[in-house]
């Protein structure tokens, strides 16, 4: 099958921001990882597979607590670094709206930590682990807050509409805040297969030296909003940069540049 332009744009883009993401996200994506193994009632001996794993921290966090943890991402640069850094885990390449290398009903709970905001086709993915649960099994995954609440996209969101261009042929993709809103996670979860959905939201603080770290963090380190600033023109990015700037000083705090970045946790269970 084809791949349509945006799951083209968001592999590319995975597969060539690994160290730049982990350095600036990583610090950042971990902070909700203790509500989600909560979430997921992770115990010794849990079958535990993380999807779209990224660096593999929730998959880590998992087989500390005694579970069996696997892990899987589509970009192959992105599983090379989790091996690396987690070698006694089981990480592969492959695609979370099909999840084709694990069989049905292989694992009691799966975990997808900011990945569902990075697809395609979700509903492919939600049904696919529903199919690899166990009946009673358990999802978690976590989305971003409503975007006023997330200070470090609203930022350069704003920044773009007001001084750049926010028009620069990105391939169009689900909304990115669309799993930001509490009923639309139940709508999804329910017609994949699941019940009992439950959702909060999870402060987070994502912290910088300066306002420049964090233009570069977003430059750098990031798909979507990384491709609308590199597709400025030199004079609209630098227009976009000082706007940024501005912006983040504002949440300068003991020599720290804070930015409340809450993500949205949400959770549910396999149909028996």
């Amino acid at each position: 099958m084809t791949q349509s332009a945006f799951k083209q744009f968001e592999h590319q883009a995975w597969e060539t921001v690994v160290n730049e993401y982990d350095a600036a996200f990583s610090r950042l994506t971990q902070q909700v990882i203790p509500a989600m193994i909560e979430a997921l009632a992770v115990e010794p001996g849990t079958a535990l597979l993380d999807v779209a794993c990224g660096p593999g921290y929730l998959a880590a966090a998992a087989s500390a607590k005694g579970a069996v943890a696997s892990g899987s991402d589509f970009s192959a640069e992105m599983v090379v670094h989790a091996r690396r850094s987690h070698p006694d885990i089981d990480f592969r390449q492959g695609d979370a709206e099909t999840l084709s290398d694990y069989a049905d009903r292989s694992f009691d709970a799966v975990g997808m930590n900011f990945g569902i905001l990075h697809l395609d086709q979700p509903d492919d993915a939600l049904r696919s682990i529903c199919r690899v649960l166990r009946p009673d099994g358990r999802l978690a995954f976590t989305a971003w807050a409503p975007e006023p609440m997330v200070v470090g996209f609203s930022i350069p969101l704003k920044a773009i509409q007001e001084v750049g261009n926010p028009n620069v042929g990105l391939p169009p993709g689900p909304p990115f805040f669309h799993f930001s809103d509490a009923g639309n996670c139940k709508d999804a979860l329910t017609r994949c297969g699941f019940r009992d959905v439950e959702t909060r939201i999870v402060d987070q603080i994502w912290d910088f030296d300066t306002p420049d770290d964090f233009f570069d963090a977003l430059l750098r380190g990031t798909a979507r909003t990384g491709g609308a600033l590199k597709r400025q023109t030199p004079e609209q990015l630098a227009a976009v940069r000082d706007h940024i700037r501005n912006a983040a000083r504002a949440y300068a705090t003991e020599g720290k540049i804070r930015l409340p970045m809450p993500a949205h946790l949400v959770w549910a269970s396999k149909h028996r």
